[in-house]
């Protein structure tokens, strides 16, 4: 199975906190960190919510 390098390139500041949340449960909380996660569909699902704050590449 693939993994997912999914790394936070824009600040959580002003967000909603949905979209905080989200950032959160995937272990992001800074700007430059990064976490590798199982790429299935609850990961996708989360990606697809604050796309536009990440940055995701395959690992393998």
């Amino acid at each position: 199975m693939a993994n997912l390098r999914i790394e936070l390139v824009k600040s959580l500041n002003g967000r909603l906190e949905k979209q905080i949340a989200t950032a959160h449960s995937l272990g992001l909380r800074k700007i430059g960190q990064y976490t590798i996660q199982p790429d299935n569909t609850q990961t996708r699902g989360k990606i697809a919510k604050i796309g536009f704050m990440l940055q995701v590449t395959e690992v393998e």
